[in-house]
């Protein structure tokens, strides 16, 4: 009777991995769950839109040059963006205008399969876009190709870091952000060796000599707040914000946020000391 139980329990925990395996990337990418975005008009000066042409088809960035011209004396910098895995470039132009009103360039960048974008989404592909989008930018004369500025936020920490392993850039900002994908597979009771996307963001901080900002909510409840202690302590060159939140609520006041990442661009002169002084977004 025993060799029959633990018989079934092994099949049914093979079953149970088999569909984890299968059904991985439905889940870290609920892209299904958003909807079809609706036609959306972009008023903000300067707005522009750019397509990729990638293997499996084309997929969309949006580009918003600065709007500051005391700020913007070329060649200014670029902040490439890279959102969290249940949204869309969409939810973000007016949310992160700042960094335009800093002087500097903003490109948002979807993922494969996401939005009106062709193709499916993995570590892979989303490491190809996110490489194509920087070289399509970063070939621009406006473009300050030694100052560009990589940006995440919770699963888009881990295409970023993929992007600032292959390619330079002058600071890495990381919001909300795990250490590896296969850290989470204890949590379903299966050997990490399963996760197709490991997205191994802690490995690149080890590497990463240029400064980074490290942006957690403590009571962060999708991405624990260990996570963060760990890329910190392995960063070289880190500076660590805390608030006082959870996952989707962070930052709870965005004032408070662009006062501390202005903070941090302007002490890595990344923007003028002048940008320190506009006014914060309502």
């Amino acid at each position: 009777m025993m060799i029959k139980v633990v018989s079934w329990v092994a099949i049914l925990y093979v079953v149970y991995g088999l569909l984890l395996f299968l059904l991985q990337r439905q889940m870290m990418f609920p892209r299904y769950m958003i909807g079809d975005p609706p036609e959306k008009t972009i008023e903000i000066p300067g707005f522009e839109k750019i397509w990729l042409d990638m293997p499996w088809g084309k997929v969309e960035t949006w580009y918003f040059p600065p709007v500051a011209a005391g700020n913007a004396s070329g060649p200014w910098p670029v902040v490439i963006y890279g959102h969290g895995n249940g949204e869309l470039i969409d939810f973000w132009p007016e949310m992160l205008q700042p960094f335009t009103q800093m002087g500097l360039g903003l490109l948002l960048v979807e993922y494969p399969g996401y939005g009106r974008s062709d193709g499916k989404p993995s570590q892979k592909s989303i490491t190809q876009t996110f490489i194509a989008a920087y070289e399509k930018i970063t070939a621009r004369a406006e473009v300050d190709a030694k100052r560009m500025i990589l940006f995440g936020r919770s699963i888009g920490g881990g295409g970023i870091c993929q992007l600032a392993n292959q390619k330079p850039s002058a600071a890495l900002i990381l919001m909300s952000t795990f250490t590896s994908a296969r850290s989470f597979a204890t949590q379903y009771l299966v050997p990490g060796f399963l996760v197709k996307d490991p997205f191994d963001n802690l490995a690149v901080v080890k590497r990463y000599s240029k400064p980074t900002l490290l942006i957690h909510g403590k009571y962060d409840e999708i991405i624990r707040y260990s996570h963060v202690i760990k890329l910190h302590q392995a960063a070289a060159n880190s500076r660590l914000i805390t608030y006082q939140s959870g996952h989707n609520d962070c930052p709870p006041d965005w004032a408070h946020f662009w006062r501390d990442v202005r903070s941090f661009l302007a002490s890595h002169d990344l923007i003028k000391k002048s940008a320190l002084d506009l006014k914060n977004p309502s």
